[in-house]
C-alpha cells in the first residue's frame, strides 16, 4: 500500500482545522481556563541540583550508624542494611525545563520509584527546589520593575541567610535576570559576572593626601615616565571646582585620597561611591578631578555610584555635571560614565525609577532580593500518588 503523498497531509491537517478550530467547545471549557493572573507567577529553579543530589545519593556507613543510634532500640536490623544499599537507580524524574514560567498547581517535578525512596528524597527535593524557584522568581519581579535596558547587580551576600542562601541567590537571581553579583564565589563557582569596586569603609579610612603611596601613575601610551597623579589631580581639581562655582574647602581631603589611591591601584576600574561625605560639595568634584587625570593619561574611568538619598535627583545632577565636563574639557570619555544607584532598593522603589526622570545606569539590589522581603517562602508540596 502506498503512504499518502506529503500534500495529502496537508490536505488532511488543513481540513482538521477547518472542521475543528479552537472555537468547536462548550463555554464552560473557556471559562474554567480563565485563571486571573494577578502577578503571581513562579520561575522554576533548581533543577540541576535535584539531578547532582539524585546521582550521588547513597548512604555511607557513618550515615546508618547515626540512624541506628536515633531510631527506637527496636528496629529491625534489616532495616539499616535496606538503607546501606539505597540509591536512586530505579527513579525517573521528569521536570519542566529549568526558568520555565509556571503558576499555581501546576506540578514542577513527578519523581517516581521504589516507593520507600521517592519518600526518603522529599525535604531534600523541597529544600533544593523551593528557595532556588522563590529568590529566581524575585529576581524575574525585580527584572520587570525595571525594564529590559536598566543593567542590575545583586549585591546581597552580607544580608542573606547564611553562606549557602548568599550563593544560591547569587546563582538564581542571575538566571532569574539579574546581570551581576558582587558574590565572588558565584563568578568562581557558576560563572556569574562579577562586579563591584569600594565601600564607604574604604573611602573613610583615608584622612589625608599623605596617605596616597605610591603617588605617581604611568600614562597608557607614549612616555613611560612616572606622572605625579597627586599633583595632576589637584591642577584638575582646581579646574572644576572653578566651571561649577564651587568652594575647594569643602572638599573632604580624605575622599579625595581614597579615589586617588583606588585610581592608582586600579586606573582601567575607576567606580567610586562618591556620598561618603557630600555628593554635590566633595564627592563629585573629587571623583571628576581624579578622572580627569586618569583621562589625560588615557586610562578611561568606569563611573560611580550613589548609595543614600534622593537617587533619581542625584544622577540628574551627576549626569549634567558629567556633560558640562565633558564639553568644556573637551574629554569625550565623560559621556559614556555609568552611574550606579543602591541604597535598600525595594520591587516597588525599582519600579518608581521608571516614573521618575533619572540617568541611573546599573541598579544594586540586596536585602530585598536575595531575603524575598515580600515573600519569604515559597510553599511547594510533594504528594505521593500510587499506580
Amino acid at each position: 500500500m502506498a503512504a499518502p503523498s506529503s500534500n495529502t497531509c496537508g490536505l488532511t491537517e488543513r481540513s482538521i482545522r477547518e472542521r475543528v478550530p479552537p472555537l468547536l467547545t462548550d463555554l464552560y471549557q473557556v471559562t474554567m481556563a480563565n485563571n486571573p493572573f494577578g502577578g503571581g507567577f513562579t520561575l522554576f529553579a533548581g533543577l540541576q541540583d535535584c539531578l547532582l543530589f539524585l546521582r550521588s545519593f547513597r548512604f555511607t556507613d557513618e550515615d546508618v550508624e547515626f540512624l541506628r543510634s536515633v531510631l527506637p532500640p527496636a528496629t529491625d536490623p534489616a532495616f539499616f542494611q535496606f538503607l546501606r544499599g539505597l540509591d536512586c537507580s530505579g527513579v525517573t524524574l521528569r521536570a519542566i525545563p529549568e526558568g520555565t514560567v509556571v503558576f499555581a498547581r501546576v506540578p514542577l517535578m513527578e519523581v517516581a520509584g521504589p516507593l520507600a525512596v521517592v519518600q526518603l528524597l522529599e525535604t531534600s527535593l523541597l529544600c533544593l527546589v523551593n528557595y532556588a524557584s522563590l529568590v529566581c522568581s524575585n529576581a524575574a519581579r525585580f527584572r520587570l520593575a525595571a525594564g529590559p535596558k536598566r543593567k542590575l547587580l545583586e549585591l546581597g551576600l552580607r544580608r542573606a541567610q547564611g553562606p549557602d542562601g548568599g550563593l544560591t541567590a547569587s546563582r538564581y537571581t542571575h538566571i532569574g535576570g539579574f546581570d551581576f553579583t558582587s558574590n565572588v564565589q558565584a563568578g568562581f563557582q557558576y560563572g556569574v559576572p562579577v562586579a563591584g569596586t569600594m565601600a564607604h569603609s574604604y573611602v573613610t579610612s583615608f584622612t589625608s593626601l599623605e596617605e596616597v603611596l605610591p603617588k605617581t601613575l604611568v600614562a597608557v601610551n607614549g612616555d613611560s615616565t612616572p606622572v605625579d597623579i597627586i599633583l595632576l589631580t589637584k591642577g584638575w581639581l582646581s579646574r572644576v571646582c572653578e566651571l561649577l562655582g564651587s568652594q575647594p574647602g569643602k572638599i573632604h581631603e580624605g575622599e579625595l585620597a581614597a579615589f586617588l589611591s583606588y585610581a592608582i591601584a586600579y586606573p582601567q576600574n575607576f567606580l567610586p561611591v562618591i556620598d561618603s561625605f557630600s555628593v554635590g560639595c566633595s564627592g563629585l568634584l573629587n571623583f571628576c578631578a581624579v578622572a580627569l587625570a586618569l583621562c589625560e593619561l588615557d586610562y578611561k574611568p568606569l563611573g560611580v555610584r550613589l548609595d543614600s538619598g534622593d537617587l533619581c535627583r542625584q544622577s540628574l545632577e551627576v549626569r549634567r555635571v558629567f556633560r558640562l565636563c565633558s564639553e568644556h574639557f573637551s574629554v569625550s570619555a565623560f559621556d559614556s560614565l555609568t552611574i550606579v544607584g543602591t541604597n535598600n532598593i525595594t520591587e516597588q522603589s525599582m519600579a518608581e525609577l521608571n516614573e521618575k526622570e533619572n540617568e541611573i545606569d546599573v541598579v544594586g539590589v540586596g536585602t530585598h532580593l536575595v531575603t524575598c522581603t515580600q515573600q519569604p517562602s515559597l510553599g511547594c508540596v510533594y504528594k505521593v500518588m500510587l499506580f
